[in-house]
């Protein structure tokens, strides 16, 4: 008998996989792109506790430790990273978090037709556009002698400001030209769920005597919550990790200050430095606070909401 459920166990998987082989077959690069570049390099991270040698390799080089976590906490610079890394984060959550969601909303409450749609395309339009290109633009705006900004503040009798060398500015720079750049393609999702929402809804709420603003308090916004609660818990989660792409091209010694971030200083001193090993343990404590962040997230907003990853 045991046999026999056994048999019958292992071909009702066979004859799913038969079944499905076509849609295994598209998930295929998927999971082999994860497992090629995801799990795979997991095993780098033992160059955080290495002396890592390119000539030793990952199983010969000297064992250390956590002498580079040492050094990164004993560092006199470790106190402004962190700081900010969190604001630079924390800014762009509570100012880029909600922008794509209120653009959603009033964009769902226009009818369709050509307005709605040349809107739509000219918010998406900046996310294509290459990080270099737009700290191009921002210098070429923003320039000191001739940029747009400053020209206009000379006309008004005032003077000139180096917006880019300002470390004061930087932040507020960073964060509004990623807003600018991502809020339309970041509506993309919520407008979705917007579209799931029942019409019949919205006819009840209109017959309770409901206008379009209660209709949106009472009807809209509960129905993408669950898209909303996912995705901020999945924000938290990167709060460590701000892209040093974009501020390596904006900054600048006089705005090391409020620009140097864990991974700027992480490139400057693990990659150009050559100090592997340095940058494997700084990106291994980075990810360990994101999990930390993620996991205490997600319980929260399953024990107040009971929506979770998992």
């Amino acid at each position: 008998m045991r046999d026999k459920k056994k048999y019958s166990v292992g071909s009702s998987w066979l004859n799913q996989i038969k079944k499905n082989r076509c849609l295994l077959l598209m998930l295929f690069p998927v999971l082999l792109y994860f497992i090629v570049f995801c799990y795979i390099p997991m095993f780098g991270n033992i160059m955080a506790f290495e002396d890592y040698s390119v000539g030793k390799g990952f199983l010969h080089s000297e064992w250390v430790g956590f002498r580079w976590f040492r050094e990164f906490f004993s560092s006199v610079y470790f106190g402004r990273l962190i700081k900010n890394t969190l604001l630079i984060s924390i800014y762009s959550l509570i100012i880029g978090f909600p922008i794509p969601i209120i653009f959603a909303l009033l964009l769902n409450e226009i009818k369709d037709g050509p307005f709605k749609r040349v809107t739509q395309t000219i918010s998406y339009l900046p996310h294509f556009i290459s990080v270099v290109v737009v700290v191009g633009l921002l210098f070429n705006f923003l320039s000191p002698i001739d940029g747009v900004v400053n020209v206009l503040l000379k006309s008004m009798g005032k003077d000139a400001i180096n917006f880019m060398s300002e470390p004061g500015w930087f932040r507020t720079l960073y964060i509004g030209s990623n807003i600018w750049q991502n809020f339309g393609w970041d509506s993309i999702i919520y407008l979705a769920a917007l579209s799931s929402v029942d019409p019949q809804l919205y006819e009840a709420a209109q017959i309770d005597g409901a206008g379009k603003f209660k209709q949106m308090l009472h009807v809209t916004l509960p129905a993408i919550m669950p898209t909303i609660i996912i995705l901020l818990i999945m924000n938290v989660g990167n709060i460590m990790n701000v892209g040093f792409e974009k501020i390596i091209l904006m900054y600048s010694p006089a705005t090391y200050e409020t620009a140097d971030v864990i991974s700027t200083y992480v490139y400057r001193r693990g990659i150009l430095g050559s100090q592997f090993s340095f940058s494997a343990s700084v990106g291994l404590f980075n990810s360990v606070i994101n999990f930390a962040l993620l996991f205490t997230v997600n319980k929260i907003s399953n024990r107040v909401s009971e929506i979770s990853l998992w």
